[in-house]
C-alpha cells in the first residue's frame, strides 16, 4: 500500500486513523495487505497508519524483526499493560479510527477482528469503523496486467469445458461409463494441462444433483452421467502465475435431442435475471456515484420473484472475484447481507442467479469487470441457451 495513497482516502472519508491487527493468522486481510508471510509471529501485532504522520508497528518484543522489513518505525510491548499503554499513547490525537470490523457483522467477509479487541479499542475513547470500503479500495482491485490475466484464464476455461463436453458426447454416443466425477477430475487434470490453479474442484453435477449450489461429486458417491440427462458445471481457476487472479462461470447442458419444458422455462427466468443484472450495471455504472452491491442483486432477485420463483433463488446474485475465487470486494448481495459497498473501478464479481427445484437446478455465471469507463462482461462465448449434447 502506498502511504500517501492511503492516507487520501482517510481523510476522504473522514477517517482519522486505520489499525490493522492480527493474532495468529485471524486477519488474513491484514497480513495480505502488508504483504506479511512466513514469518513466526504467534503474538498480537498492530499497524497503526494515521491520517497524517508516519505509519508504526506495534507487536511484542520478541517479534520485532518480523516487522523489521516494513521500512517503518516499529515499538515493542511485553506485558499486555504494556500493550494497553502503548495503545493509548500511539492512538492519542485519533478518534475515528477504522479496523477489519463491521457493525452488527452486516458484511462478514471483512470482520476478521475479535470483538474483544474492539473492546479494547472503543475502551480508550476510541470511535471504531469498518475498514470495509479501505480493504476494497486496496485489496479487491485490479492492475491491467491482472485483467489480462483473468481474461487468458477465461479463454483456457472456455476451451477445456468445451473440450470436456465434447468428451461427454463422445463418451454417450459410444456407451462409455462416465459420472460426475470422472469428467470433474479429466477437467482437472486439463487445467494442470493449461497451466492453471484452483481453491477447490469444479462442480459436475447432474439432474437432482444440480438443486444443490454446493453439490460436490466424490469418488465413493458420484452419479453416473447417462443420456437424457441434465448436466451443470461449475468452474473456477486462475493462471499458475504470481498475483493472477480467478475467473469463474457455470454452464448448464441437456444429454439430449430435446430439452425438456421445464427445463427450457427456468433456463429463460436464470438467463433474464442475468441480463437484468448485468444490464442495470451497464446502466448505471458511472453514472450514479453509490451504485452498490445489494442493489445488483435486487434486480435480479425482483426478475425472478417476479416469476413466481423467489423462494427457489437461496444464495446472493454475486461475489467479488480476485486473487481469491471469493475475494474482499463488494458482493451482489441483499439476501445473506447487505451488501452497500460502492462498486468502484478495477474491480470484478460474479452475476450467478440460479433457481433450485426439487428434481434439477439451473445456474448460470458470467464475470463482470469494471474498468474506468464502462462495465466488461468476460467469458467468451457468453450461453444464450441450454446447450443439447447428443
Amino acid at each position: 500500500m502506498n502511504l500517501l495513497e492511503v492516507q487520501n482516502q482517510l481523510n476522504q472519508a473522514g477517517i482519522e486513523g486505520w489499525l490493522l491487527y492480527d493474532f495468529q493468522g485471524t486477519n488474513p486481510i491484514a497480513r495480505k495487505l502488508l504483504g506479511i508471510k512466513g514469518q513466526l509471529i504467534t503474538r498480537r501485532w498492530f499497524y497503526w497508519i494515521p491520517r497524517t504522520g508516519n505509519p508504526l508497528a506495534f507487536c511484542h518484543k520478541i517479534e520485532q524483526q518480523a516487522f523489521s522489513s516494513l521500512g517503518v518505525s516499529v515499538d515493542t510491548f511485553r506485558s499486555w499493560q504494556e500493550m494497553v499503554s502503548g495503545l493509548k499513547r500511539h492512538l492519542s490525537g485519533s478518534q475515528t479510527i477504522a479496523m477489519e470490523y463491521s457493525p452488527f457483522c452486516a458484511i462478514p467477509y471483512v470482520s476478521k477482528v475479535d470483538a474483544g479487541t474492539i473492546e479494547l479499542i472503543k475502551s480508550l475513547g476510541k470511535e471504531v469503523v469498518s475498514s470495509a470500503n479501505l480493504v476494497q479500495y486496496f485489496e479487491a482491485r485490479w492492475s491491467t496486467q491482472q485483467f489480462q490475466m483473468h481474461q487468458e484464464a477465461s479463454r483456457r476455461l472456455m476451451k477445456i469445458l468445451l473440450d470436456t463436453l465434447e468428451g461427454i458426447r463422445q463418451a454417450l454416443q459410444t456407451n462409455e461409463s462416465i459420472s460426475e466425477y470422472s469428467v470433474q477430475q479429466k477437467m482437472l487434470a486439463r487445467y494442470q494441462e493449461h497451466r492453471l490453479t484452483t481453491s477447490s474442484p469444479p462442480i459436475v453435477a447432474v439432474n437432482q444433483n444440480s438443486a444443490n449450489p454446493h453439490y460436490e461429486p466424490s469418488r465413493e458417491g458420484s452419479a453416473p452421467i447417462r443420456p437424457g440427462d441434465f448436466l451443470l458445471v461449475d468452474f473456477w481457476a486462475k493462471l499458475d502465475e504470481k498475483n493472477s487472479v480467478y475467473a469463474d462461470y457455470t454452464w448448464v447442458a441437456n444429454l439430449g435431442e430435446s430439452i425438456p419444458e421445464p427445463i427450457q422455462n427456468i433456463w429463460e427466468i436464470v438467463r433474464g435475471a442475468r441480463d437484468a443484472a448485468t444490464d442495470y450495471v451497464k446502466a448505471h455504472y458511472l453514472k450514479t456515484l453509490n451504485l452498490q452491491g445489494w442493489q445488483v442483486d435486487a434486480v435480479s432477485r425482483d426478475y425472478i420473484t417476479q416469476r413466481g420463483y423467489g423462494e427457489f433463488f437461496v444464495h446472493r446474485t454475486g461475489h467479488n472475484i480476485g486473487e481469491e475465487d471469493h475475494g474482499n470486494g463488494a458482493n451482489m448481495d441483499s439476501l445473506e447481507t447487505k451488501d452497500a459497498r460502492l462498486l468502484i473501478p478495477n474491480t470484478c464479481f460474479s452475476i450467478e442467479p440460479g433457481i433450485y427445484l426439487k428434481d434439477f437446478g439451473i445456474r448460470s455465471e458470467v464475470n463482470v469487470y469494471l474498468d474506468r469507463e464502462e462495465s466488461v462482461v468476460t467469458g467468451d462465448p457468453i450461453q444464450s441457451e441450454v446447450l443439447k449434447i447428443f
